[in-house]
């Protein structure tokens, strides 16, 4: 599964240079310009959220009281300080409230893909294979396994759809906030083509697909995915 992180960030620059390159990386960004932005989104996703990356001062609240809301719930969530403070008992200070590592800004972005890469691997959220009553999804192999027992291969596409409606499951997910997270304007998809895809999930993974268990139809809304 796509692994979600949480970036609070006061630094337009910073903030859209993080977003976009940990995007390309094939991650899922929760962006947030200021401290209270950052506890309220951990608050929304915090199930789904694999890493969080914190720039210590920030408006309303500092990257350290948002690590604090967050570890009075999640002890072993990776968090990564940003800041542009350099002395050591600042760096104590950071690691003593939480933090798993800490960059000093100007920061080399390779060097931080590289830390990101490294903490998400301590992510104890973080599983390749989601498994529900009917089936199971290795987001890895890009394989799954249908309710008869059989394995197929999937389509990059078809696997981005699964991680996207898993990832949300019990919340509906519109039509129009799929098209834009999974095709391009040259792409020319369109609720048909989504609704295509929806067939074959529900040939794969419902014994009724005519009464699905797992992949609802909202009508004139979007689909939701419920385990």
């Amino acid at each position: 599964m796509r692994p979600v992180i949480l970036i609070a960030e006061d630094e337009t620059h910073i903030a859209e240079a993080l977003q976009l390159n940990l995007e390309l990386e094939g991650y899922f960004v929760l962006l947030a310009r200021n401290g209270q932005q950052a506890i309220e989104l951990y608050k929304e996703h915090a199930r789904k959220i694999n890493l969080a990356i914190l720039d210590i001062m920030m408006p309303i609240h500092s990257g350290l009281e948002v690590c604090i809301t967050i570890r009075k719930t999640n002890p072993l969530l990776p968090v990564l300080f940003l800041t542009a403070k350099n002395r050591q008992e600042d760096r104590n200070t950071g690691l003593r409230e939480g933090a798993d590592d800490y960059l000093t800004k100007p920061f080399d972005l390779e060097e931080l893909l590289l830390r990101v890469k490294v903490l998400l691997r301590r992510s104890p959220s973080l599983k390749n294979v989601f498994e529900f009553k009917n089936g199971k999804i290795n987001f890895e192999t890009y394989e799954i396994q249908t309710f008869k027992g059989q394995t197929q291969s999937l389509s990059k596409r078809e696997m981005a759809l699964l991680e996207l409606l898993t990832r949300e499951a019990n919340s509906v997910v519109s039509r129009d906030s799929i098209l834009a997270q999974l095709w391009n304007d040259q792409d020319n998809a369109s609720s048909r083509t989504i609704d295509n895809y929806i067939l074959n999930f529900r040939k794969w993974f419902e014994p009724d697909p005519k009464n699905p268990t797992h992949f609802h139809s909202i009508r004139g809304v979007g689909y939701k995915f419920v385990p």
